[in-house]
C-alpha cells in the first residue's frame, strides 16, 4: 500500500550572524517580526519589511559620524528627549531579540528533527513556544496586541504540533493543531486536517481520520489537484484498513480515471482481490499495464553501454541526478507491475497455468520483458508446487533460448531441482552459472556449497557458506548448513556456535533445536543435551525419536527411572520400533517382572519375525517362570526353523534334562556344532589376533550390560537399524558352568542389539 500523505512547512535556515534576516538561498523564510512592522498603531499602514529595515539604518551613528558636542554655555534643555526617545528604542529592541530567539529556536528545533534527535528537537519547540508566549503577555501588557507577529505565531504552534507527532506524543500534537485550526486568522489551516488525519491513523482511529482527510479535502480547491490526489488516496487506505474494500474500490477508480498512476493501480487491484472480483481484475490489470513507465528510453541506452562494456567495472560517464530518479521511478513501477501479475496469474483463471499464460501474453504485448521473464521463473515454480518437475525443468531451461540473463537467473532454480532428483553434477554446473552472473548470490553460493557437501569436500563447502553468509548475513540455509559441515569436521565449538546464532534468527525451529542438542551430545555434555531436548519435545511431543534418544541418555547418566518413562512413551507414539522394545523387554526382564517382558519380546518377534533371538528370550522368561512346558513348547517351534541354532539346542538339552526327556540326540548335535563353532573362531584367531581380541572383549561388554542401546541412537530424520552381533561362545569345558550359576538367562542376553 502507499504510504499517507502529509503537510511538512519545516524549514531549516541558516542563520547570519551580521543580519539575522538574511534569507538568500531559504526557501520557507520565517515571518517578519514585529520590530519589522514599525510602531504605527495600524496595520494598514505599516509598509514592506526592507522597507522597514531600510529606514532603521539610516542613522548616522550607523555610518561611523558622531553628534556634535553642544557648546558649554547651552544648557541641555533638549536632553530628556533624546533620553525618552532611546528608552523608547531599548523597548523595541528587546521584542526584536526575544523574536530573534524564537526563530533561532525554530531553526534549531527543524535541525535536529533532520537528524533524528527527537526529544531535543521537541524541547526547542517547547521553549520557542513559551518565549512567543512571553511576547504576546509584554505586547497585551503595552496595549500593542494588534502588532503581535501572528505569522510567527503560527509557525511556533505548528512546529510545536510537529514535534509531538514525531516524539509519537499524539494527544499533544492534537491539541496543538486545534489551536491553530481555531484561529480565523489563519484561512490556509484546514490543510493541517491532513496531519491531524495521519495522526489518527496511527492511532488506528479510522473514521476519524476519513473525517479529517475528508474535511481537508472540501477545503482544498480545484488548482490544487496534486494534493487533492494524495488526500484520496489516504481516504483510500483508510477504507482498506477497516476492510471496507467497496467504498476504496469507488476511490481508487475515481483516481484512476483522473489520473493513472502504479501504486494507484496496484492498490485498487488487491482491493478487488478481497472481493474476488475476477472479470475487473482483468481489466484493471490491462489498465495497469498502459501506463506510462517513466525513464524507459533512458534505461535501454544506459542498458546497451553497459553490455558493450561490461568487464569495466566504472561507471559510464558522470552520475546524472536525473538518471538515477528516472531509474528509481521504473523500478518502483515494475515492481508494482510485477506485484501485480503475482497476484493476478494464479486467480484470473480456474486453471492456475492458464492464468499464468494470460499474464505472461499480456506483458509480452506491453513489451515489459522483465516482469514477463520473471512471471515464466513464477510459472515453474507453480510447477515444483504441483509436483511437475519435468515441466519446471523444462520451463527453466526455456531461457536458456530466449535470454541468457534470465537464463542466469534461472539456473538456480534448475540447480536446485537437479539437487532433488540427486543430479548433483548438474547442480553442480548450473550452480556455477549461477554464481558467474551474479557473485553476490547467496542462494547460489548456498546450493553450490551443497553439491560439494554431498561429494564429502567439506573444506570447500564451508568457504562457499561462509561467503553466502558474508553476502546475506542472515541467511538460515548458509548459517544451518555451516553448522552441518563444523559438525562433521569435528569442530563441534564452531559447530555450536553457527546453531545457536541460528536459533536466534529462528527460535521456534525443530531442526534448529535438535542440532544444538546433538552436538552437545557429541561433545559429551549429555546433561545439557538433555535440557535441549526437554525444549524439543515441548514443540513436538509427539516424536518417538527424541523420545527415544532421551531414553538413551538418561541410561548413559544411570538415571534408570526416566529413561524408561522415556522408553515408554516412545513405544507409546511408536509401537515398532525394535531398540525400544528390546531395551523395555531387558528392563522387565532384569526386574523379574517376565510377563511384561514376554510381552514386549512377543512384539518384537511380530515385527521380526526371522530373528530366532526373541523366540529364545521368551523361552528364556518361561523359564525363569519355571514354566517349562511353555519354555519347552517355544524351543521345539526354533528348533523346526533353524535346526543348528546352537542357543536353541543349548537350551533344549537343559530343559529336557530338568523334565526329565530323552535329549541325547540334541546333545551329540551341539557337541558337534560347538567343535565347528570352536575350529572357527581358532581360525579367525591364526588370521587377525588382534581383530579377534577385540571382539572378545566387546562380547564380554555386552554381556555385562542388562540394557544394550543401539549404537547409534535417534537422529533427526531416520534411525539406523543394526543387525544382532554375532554371538560369540565360551569354551566348551566352561559351558555348562555359565548354565549353572545363571540359569540360562547370560547367553541369551547377549543377543541383544
Amino acid at each position: 500500500m502507499s504510504k499517507n500523505f502529509s503537510v511538512d512547512k519545516t524549514a531549516n535556515v541558516a542563520t547570519n550572524s551580521q543580519n539575522p534576516y538574511d534569507f538568500q538561498g531559504v526557501q520557507n523564510k520565517p515571518p517578519p517580526s514585529s520590530y519589522q512592522r514599525g510602531t504605527v498603531g495600524t496595520r494598514g499602514q505599516v509598509g514592506t519589511a526592507q522597507q522597514r529595515l531600510g529606514t532603521a539604518m539610516k542613522s548616522n551613528a550607523s555610518a561611523g559620524f558622531k553628534s556634535k558636542p553642544l557648546p558649554e554655555g547651552i544648557a541641555g534643555g533638549n536632553q530628556p528627549t533624546i533620553q525618552e526617545e532611546k528608552k523608547e528604542k531599548s523597548e523595541e529592541e528587546n521584542f526584536k531579540e526575544i523574536e530573534e530567539e524564537v526563530h533561532r529556536l525554530l531553526e534549531q528545533s527543524a535541525t535536529l528533527k533532520v537528524k533524528k534527535e527527537l526529544t531535543e528537537a521537541l524541547s526547542k519547540a517547547k521553549e520557542a513556544a513559551s518565549k512567543e508566549k512571553k511576547i504576546r503577555q509584554l505586547r497585551e501588557a503595552k496595549g500593542s496586541l494588534d502588532q503581535v507577529n501572528i505569522d510567527l505565531t503560527f509557525y511556533v504552534f505548528y512546529n510545536l504540533a510537529n514535534m509531538y507527532h514525531a516524539n509519537n506524543l499524539h494527544q499533544e500534537a492534537l491539541n496543538s493543531y486545534t489551536i491553530i485550526l481555531k484561529n480565523k486568522q489563519y484561512p490556509q489551516a484546514s490543510r493541517l486536517r491532513v496531519n491531524m488525519g495521519n495522526i489518527y491513523f496511527e492511532q488506528k482511529k479510522f473514521d476519524q481520520a476519513i473525517k479529517m482527510y475528508n474535511m481537508a479535502l472540501d477545503s482544498t480547491t480545484n488548482q490544487n489537484k496534486d494534493m487533492k490526489l494524495k488526500i484520496k488516496r489516504n481516504v483510500a487506505l483508510a477504507l482498506v484498513k477497516q476492510k471496507r474494500f467497496g467504498k476504496a474500490i469507488e476511490v481508487y477508480e475515481d483516481i484512476m480515471n483522473d489520473t493513472a498512476d502504479h501504486d494507484v493501480g496496484f492498490n485498487l487491484i488487491v482491493c478487488l482481490y478481497a472481493l474476488g472480483e475476477r472479470e475487473k481484475m482483468r481489466t484493471w490489470f490491462e489498465r495497469l499495464l498502459m501506463i506510462d513507465i517513466p525513464g524507459t528510453d533512458e534505461e535501454e541506452q544506459e542498458e546497451l553501454a553497459k553490455l558493450e562494456k561490461k568487464d569495466d567495472d566504472k561507471p559510464i560517464g558522470e552520475v546524472d541526478p536525473l538518471k538515477q530518479y528516472l531509474r528509481g521511478r521504473k523500478k518502483e513501477a515494475l515492481g508494482y507491475i510485477s506485484s501485480s501479475s503475482k497476484l493476478v496469474a494464479p486467480f484470473i483463471e480456474s486453471d492456475i497455468f492458464v492464468g499464468y499464460d494470460y499474464v505472461c501474453e499480456a506483458l509480452k504485448a506491453a513489451n515489459l520483458p522483465e516482469v514477463e521473464s520473471e512471471m515464466e521463473i513464477q510459472k515453474a515454480i507453480q510447477f515444483i508446487k504441483t509436483k511437475e518437475i519435468e515441466k519446471a525443468i523444462q520451463s527453466f531451461k526455456a531461457f536458456e533460448k530466449k535470454d541468457k540473463i534470465m537464463m542466469a537467473l534461472a539456473s538456480n532454480n534448475i540447480s536446485f531441482l537437479y539437487f532433488l532428483e540427486n543430479d548433483f553434477k548438474s547442480a553442480e554446473s548450473f550452480a556455477d552459472l549461477a554464481i558467474q552472473h551474479d557473485r553476490y548470490n547467496s542462494k547460489a553460493l548456498v546450493n553450490k556449497g551443497n553439491c560439494l557437501f554431498v561429494n564429502e569436500d567439506y573444506d570447500r563447502s564451508k568457504e562457499f557458506f561462509l561467503e553466502a553468509i558474508g553476502v546475506e548475513a542472515d541467511c538460515i540455509e548458509a548459517i544451518y548448513n555451516l553448522g552441518l559441515v563444523y559438525k562433521r569436521l569435528g569442530y563441534y565449538n564452531e559447530s555450536l556456535q553457527a546453531f545457536e546464532k541460528l536459533h536466534t534468527i529462528i527460535p521456534n525451529s525443530y531442526e534448529v533445536i535438535y542440532q544444538i542438542a546433538h552436538v552437545y551430545e557429541l561433545i559429551g555434555m549429555r546433561r545439557i543435551a538433555l535440557k535441549w531436548y526437554n525444549i524439543l519435545i515441548t514443540k513436538v511431543p509427539s516424536d518417538s525419536e527424541i523420545l527415544a534418544k532421551m531414553g538413551y541418555l538418561y541410561q548413559q547418566e544411570q538415571d534408570e527411572f526416566q529413561a524408561v518413562h522415556f522408553y515408554q512413551e516412545s513405544y507409546r507414539y511408536n509401537p515398532s520400533k525394535i531398540d525400544v522394545i528390546s531395551c523395555l523387554g531387558m528392563h522387565h526382564a532384569k526386574n523379574d517382572m517376565f510377563e511384561k517382558a514376554i510381552v514386549y519380546f512377543e512384539r518384537a518377534q511380530q515385527i521380526q519375525p526371522k530373528e530366532n533371538k526373541w523366540s529364545l528370550m521368551i523361552a528364556s522368561c518361561y523359564r525363569r517362570m519355571n514354566l517349562f512346558n511353555e519354555a519347552l513348547k517355544v524351543y521345539e517351534d526354533i528348533y523346526e526353523q533353524n535346526p543348528d541354532n546352537i542357543d536353541c539346542l543349548r537350551g533344549l538339552v537343559q530343559i529336557r534334562k530338568e523334565l526329565g526327556m530323552k535329549y541325547q540326540q540334541f546333545a551329540e548335535k551341539l557337541m558337534v556344532l560347538d567343535r565347528e563353532d570352536e575350529a572357527r573362531r581358532q581360525y579367525e584367531y591364526q588370521q587377525n589376533p588382534q581383530a579377534y581380541q577385540q571382539q572378545q572383549q566387546m562380547n564380554v561388554q555386552q554381556q555385562q550390560q542388562y540394557m544394550q542401546p543401539p549404537p547409534d541412537m535417534p537422529s533427526m530424520n531416520n534411525f539406523s537399524q543394526n543387525n544382532a552381533p554375532t554371538n560369540q561362545r565360551k569354551a566348551a569345558a566352561a559351558k555348562q558352568q555359565a548354565e549353572d550359576d545363571d540359569g540360562g538367562w547370560g547367553d541369551t542376553a547377549a543377543l541383544l542389539d
